[in-house]
């Protein structure tokens, strides 16, 4: 049966394939974006492993937070070969001449740095040459932007902390710096000899002491983490690897490129409806033949594996181009996101991605063709000549069915292995397939009330009605077509939306105007006769702050915690504490109590809800902290939930006044005043107390809210292409019955209708179609946003309704605008050629 198969099918094809090409674009274009994504996630992973040293700044990174590293560690590294440099880095005011001043993210560096690569200077100079210390004072380079926004020019003089620096140039490129949004100022660079001067490393603040360390060949990082780890016992220290250069970007590229994928599937799966319709449109065209072949005596067996033969071969042909496609994108999604990842993508063809795709693309060919293509076979020869007017009632075999489930589980399982985070891509399957039962039921809702609507006067407006509910109408498929690309489209605007909402509306009204760090104990009273002596200045509210380090969670070292991937970040480095009598503004106590205003016992803390869910930690547990090298165990008094939106301060871990309390520390305040006033109240602090650097939380949101466009433009990139692969099936949708409407318009023109009655009945049938798909996308598109906005962004959901009617507004012009050219299309056809065809 198979050679004859293949045969016949080989010679069908030589006439053309018909109205297969439907079946070619949508596996294409599902392939494509999947087999990109995949390929722009390798290779930028591949990226960070072949240039994590020059991102690490060597083969170990050793932070201490702000308690500088012991000359032993030195010590021990010289000894076994080590190259070191020492940096130290912090958040400090730049003051120009003029008074204007800009926040920068302040790094220090010895004269070893860097240690792999070299930074880009301009005007071009050696490092050392352009820190030395001069008659102008030490030299400073800063970012480009740093100089235009306080108009400062190579040896200009400005003021950094108490000391007054000289303007050496502009840093275009730090061979250790990881790129990304600067969210609390650009990157500045002295030397570290020079920072004693400026009076900005007081006890507490908030500094960052690092060491790195480099091999002429290269190390185990793994191994020298070990055996360092076993020589400093005592130490918290943190300790990176090549592999960990990176870690919160791997974390960025792992997210969005599972949103993408999923996205791609989305696309895919639309794709799979266009398969169906395109199989369709092509059995309609091969009728006659198949029937021919039926009469003949040829078995269902041998009809079906013709068709499938010819069918696989075209999704082969489909699958080639997407992986030809997705093999050449990559770099374009390296455009979109060039200013988020450290190191642009490896170049190469990245075979598992690509593989991935291809699959993908296989066995949705097979699973959305084989219900067509056994319908087909059923249908006796003599049937299927009339099926064009009266369809049949098939009912496929059960071993069908079952084929297709097989087909579906390997998709699901493919999809949810291969994904980053599993649950995640689980519950994206099931939405999935919800909504395709959803899209589904809604054309069956939509065919039976057409059905039982009242008798309209106009009868071109009973036709457009009838139409919806004919036999072997196609109202479900159109409305799955463009349905599901516009619920992904919908989904990520609102998601979008939500989130511009919170930062660019909500919080600046509830949120203080600055923060400002690193204030003495003894400048607290300055500080606050500064700031309260500005008109309008309201709700300054101060804490104390110190720099804490998680070294251990009920006896379990930090680095063998079994944390979640959200709240393994507050494991690493220094994390920020604080001590109070009270519960903070802006949290609720979800469990255990807090302590008395008067407590002076053993060390107690309250930790955020979220961390102790992810670290497995409850009331009465033991966390061990490090405060300027010292081990300090607090006992879990109280879980709070944390309203950080609110940007009040908080803390994840608030400690019991007492032995903390006796601490070297800062303070953090915030203030809120009018938008005139800023300005000028931040040169006052700032001039009166010049290690204190002041944070304008508009400058931030502003500096988040420019992320979350970029990567909201990519995703609307990705999901435009899932609207396109809808437009490709709501051709072949409109493909599968173009004969039939055309048959029709012939007809109705025969007994007498004009043209506008025609144009008037298709104009009630896919404004109905368009108005039904896009309340029901507008519905999916909200459940969708409310699912990722609330339970994976962890952030408050609002009702956006003016992004619902754009929704909807574009699915009614979509839908008219096909339903008109197809209209079109068979209006032209002849009478005559058409009537004796039949």
């Amino acid at each position: 049966m198979i050679p004859l198969a293949w045969t016949l099918a080989l010679r069908d094809l030589r006439g053309g394939t018909g109205r297969l090409w439907i079946v070619v674009a949508c596996l294409a274009l599902g392939v494509a974006v999947i087999g990109a994504v995949g390929s722009l996630r390798a290779a930028t992973q591949r990226g960070l492993a072949q240039d994590g040293r020059r991102l690490l700044g060597g083969d170990l990174s050793i932070e201490s937070g702000a308690q500088p590293l012991p000359d032993a560690l030195r010590t021990w590294l010289r000894a076994r070969g080590a190259a070191i440099s020492d940096m130290t880095t912090m958040r400090a005011m730049l003051v120009a001449p003029s008074g204007q001043r800009q926040l920068v993210e302040l790094k220090a560096v010895d004269p070893a740095w860097p240690l792999l690569g070299e930074p880009t200077l301009s005007p071009p100079q050696g490092l050392a040459e352009a820190l030395a210390a001069r008659d102008g004072g030490p030299g400073v380079l800063a970012e480009r932007i740093v100089l235009d926004r306080l108009n400062l020019h190579p040896g200009d003089a400005a003021r950094l902390g108490d000391a007054t620096v000289r303007i050496a140039g502009t840093i275009a490129d730090e061979p250790d710096r990881v790129a990304g949004a600067a969210m609390f100022g650009p990157h500045a660079l002295i030397s570290l000899t020079a920072l004693p001067a400026t009076g900005l490393e007081a006890p507490g603040a908030f500094i960052q002491h690092t060491l790195r360390a480099a091999w002429p060949g290269g190390i185990d990082a793994a191994l020298m983490t070990a055996e360092l780890r076993a020589a400093f016992p005592a130490e918290a220290w943190r300790i990176r690897g090549p592999g960990d250069a990176a870690p919160g970007v791997g974390r960025f590229v792992d997210q969005t490129a599972l949103f993408m994928t999923l996205v791609g599937l989305t696309a895919l799966l639309v794709g799979g409806i266009g398969v169906a319709n395109g199989v369709r449109a092509w059995l309609d065209s091969r009728a006659h033949t198949i029937a021919t072949l039926r009469c003949l005596g040829a078995p269902a067996a041998t009809v079906f594996a013709v068709c499938l033969i010819q069918v696989l071969l075209l999704a082969a042909l489909g699958i080639a181009l997407g992986v030809a496609l997705a093999a050449a994108l990559p770099p374009l999604g390296a455009g979109l996101l060039r200013d988020l990842l450290p190191v642009p993508p490896a170049g190469g063809l990245y075979p598992l991605p690509l593989g991935t795709a291809a699959a993908y693309g296989g066995l949705t060919a097979v699973a959305f063709s084989l219900a067509p293509l056994g319908r087909a076979a059923q249908i006796p020869g003599a049937a299927l000549f009339r099926d064009a007017f009266l369809p049949g009632r098939v009912r496929l075999p059960l071993r069908l069915w079952l084929a297709i489930g097989a087909v579906a589980a390997l998709l699901v399982a493919i999809t949810v292995l291969t994904a980053p985070d599993r649950m995640f891509a689980l519950w994206f399957c099931a939405t999935a397939l919800a909504t395709l039962g959803l899209f589904r039921l809604g054309g069956a809702a939509l065919a039976l009330a057409a059905r039982h609507a009242p008798r309209l006067s106009a009868p071109w407006a009973r036709l457009g009605l009838a139409n919806l509910h004919r036999p072997g109408n196609a109202t479900p498929l159109m409305l799955v077509s463009v349905g599901l690309g516009l619920s992904t489209l919908a989904a990520v605007a609102l998601i979008q939306g939500n989130l511009r909402r919170q930062i660019a509306e909500e919080l600046p009204a509830n949120a203080p105007s600055f923060y400002f760090i690193d204030i003495q104990n003894d400048q607290l009273a300055r500080f606050r006769a500064v700031a309260e002596s500005f008109p309008g200045a309201r709700d300054l509210r101060s804490v104390p702050s110190l720099r804490a380090r998680v070294v251990a969670v009920n006896g379990v070292p930090a680095a063998e915690v079994k944390a979640t991937p959200d709240t393994r970040f507050a494991l690493e480095g220094d994390r920020g504490l604080t001590y109070a009598a009270e519960p903070p503004e802006g949290s609720r106590i979800v469990a255990g109590e807090w302590w008395p205003p008067d407590y002076r016992g053993p060390p107690l803390v309250s930790l955020d809800a979220g961390l102790a869910k992810g670290w497995g930690v409850k009331v009465g547990d033991t966390i061990r902290v490090n405060v300027l090298g010292r081990d300090i165990d607090l006992k879990v008094a109280n879980l709070r939930d944390i309203q950080w939106r609110s940007l009040s301060i908080n803390y994840f871990m608030v400690a019991s006044p007492g032995l903390v309390s006796g601490a070297p520390h800062t303070n953090i305040a915030t203030l809120r005043v009018p938008e005139p006033e800023q300005g000028a109240l931040l040169r006052a602090v700032t001039d009166a107390l010049p290690n204190v650097s002041g944070i304008l939380v508009a400058d931030v949101l502003r500096a988040v809210a420019a992320l979350l466009d970029r990567i909201a433009a990519a995703l609307a990139a990705t999901g435009s292409l899932t609207l396109a692969a809808g437009a490709l099936v709501l051709v072949a949708a409109l493909a599968a019955g173009q004969r039939r409407r055309t048959q029709e318009a012939v007809l109705l023109k025969v007994l007498g209708a004009s043209f506008a009655q025609i144009r008037g009945a298709w104009f009630v049938e896919f404004t109905a179609l368009g108005v039904t798909a896009g309340l029901i996308a507008a519905a999916v598109g909200t459940a969708a946003s409310y699912g990722v906005t609330r339970f994976v962004m962890k952030s408050d959901w609002a009702f956006l309704p003016g992004t619902l009617i754009v929704t909807l507004l574009v699915c009614l012009a979509v839908m008219i605008g096909f339903g008109y050219i197809g209209t079109a299309r068979a209006l032209r056809a002849k009478a005559a050629p058409m009537l004796r065809d039949e």
